[in-house]
């Protein structure tokens, strides 16, 4: 099926006299007949529901679609974002052990890595997305046990080299894990560009409305584990809690993602609401047509933007001007996003002048979705960061963020124009 087709049709097939939709089963628990079935499902020798903090009927049937549309062996919905990058990498980081990232991700992320993992014991080294491969590989040690990045990084919209990152990281015997959030598996699938598990945060396109926060983990099947026993004890050695099973030998390329929902889901109950899967699933059924009018109004948006003599700079790698042009085709030929950054000729007063007379475009922390927003990172979702801080981010202080919605272009482009006007 191609990806349109997949976007309608996969993750739920309903049988005779079945309902079309993936149904809403809003139920915390599960009956069982007697004692020993449920048993099964505990010791992990049979598949099941027994209680919606570890799996449901209809977050499963989401991620079952998300999963078709990357590409990937399986996926689990967790209750955000956030929560799924921490589970990708804490699945298989512990405590002494270390990380590889580029600074150039959302804020939240990087302060997850550079001030929680830290002290969780967890140690992380960010290197430049524009290192030179021997420049990623010197940041290797012993106990590197994953290589981060964000294939279009949030806020400044850089494209993330992915098989250069792929290549060092399987050099050293460790997995790529790509945050796939803004160019969605229709425009970008890291997994055939190398990456071995992709996070999302289904809050932005993949739910598309911005009705119900939510994240996601993508496992490709693509990494090895057992063929690096030695880095990952807690899928290739015997797990005494759960009766000496070794996940990597019992479940195969599902080892990554029952591991994660066995013990991280287990202990730290981060799993989406049902009602919040079948949102996802809705949302998702129109991503293929949502995001090629997301990129083709978005690219009329920033070539207005770009010819403005208030503008002091633009980034959007659909531009044939940007810098990113060549590698966005490269990674996603079809279009990037509707998200683009740029900074005005202007100090921070005048910034938050021209986003204040704007009229149709709306100040809101959130992005990617049907409504057209705008905010400035350094006074919002960046905040607790330095300038010096920021600019380590690849995030110049001066930078606004632009996410074009459906609405029609030229109304954003009268909006836009006005608010310079007004400022200028």
């Amino acid at each position: 099926m191609k990806i349109g087709t997949k976007c309608v049709q996969a993750g739920y097939t309903p049988g005779n006299g079945e309902s079309r939709q993936l149904p809403i089963i809003q139920s915390t628990t599960f009956k069982y007949a007697d004692s020993d079935a449920m048993g099964r499902l505990f010791d992990l020798e049979d598949t099941g529901y027994f209680y919606t903090r570890l799996q449901n009927p209809t977050c499963d049937g989401a991620a079952a679609k998300l999963a078709a549309l990357e590409g990937g062996v399986g996926a689990i919905l967790t209750s955000s974002g956030q929560a799924a990058n921490f589970f990708a990498c804490f699945n298989i980081c512990e405590a002494g052990d270390h990380m590889i990232s580029v600074p150039n991700i959302y804020g939240g992320t990087f302060n997850l890595f550079a001030v929680t993992f830290k002290k969780m014991g967890i140690d992380v080294t960010f290197v430049d997305m524009e290192a030179s491969e021997a420049e990623i590989a010197a940041a290797f040690r012993p106990n590197t046990k994953l290589v981060f990045g964000e294939v279009l990084t949030n806020p400044g919209v850089r494209v993330l080299d992915i098989e250069k990152f792929a290549r060092v990281a399987h050099a050293h015997g460790v997995p790529l894990i790509v945050d796939n959030t803004f160019p969605t598996p229709v425009n970008c699938r890291p997994i055939e560009f190398g990456a071995d598990i992709v996070t999302h945060s289904t809050t932005k396109y993949l739910d598309g409305q911005g009705v119900a926060v939510g994240g996601a983990v993508v496992d490709g099947g693509t990494f090895d584990w057992m063929a690096h026993a030695d880095k990952y004890p807690g899928l290739c050695t015997p797990d005494a809690s759960y009766h000496g099973l070794t996940y990597a030998v019992k479940f195969g390329k599902a080892a990554y993602l029952t591991k994660l929902t066995t013990h991280l889901m287990r202990d730290f109950g981060a799993m989406p609401s049902p009602q919040n899967a079948f949102y996802l699933h809705l949302g998702m059924q129109t991503l293929h047509v949502r995001m090629r009018q997301h990129c083709e109004s978005a690219l009329k948006v920033a070539r207005f933007l770009q010819d403005c003599p208030q503008v002091k700079w633009i980034a959007y790698p659909d531009l044939e001007r940007d810098p990113m042009y060549a590698r966005a085709r490269h990674y996603m030929p079809g279009g990037s996003c509707g998200v683009m950054a740029l900074a005005l000729n202007g100090d921070r007063a005048q910034t938050v002048r021209f986003m204040d007379a704007l009229r149709l475009v709306t100040i809101e922390t959130h992005v990617a979705d049907c409504h057209t927003c705008i905010l400035h990172p350094a006074s919002h979702t960046h905040r607790q960061l330095s300038d010096e801080q920021l600019r380590d981010a690849g995030v110049d202080p001066g930078l606004i963020r632009l996410s074009i919605g459906l609405e029609d272009a030229d109304d954003l482009i009268a909006d836009l124009k006005q608010a310079l006007d007004a400022t200028f």
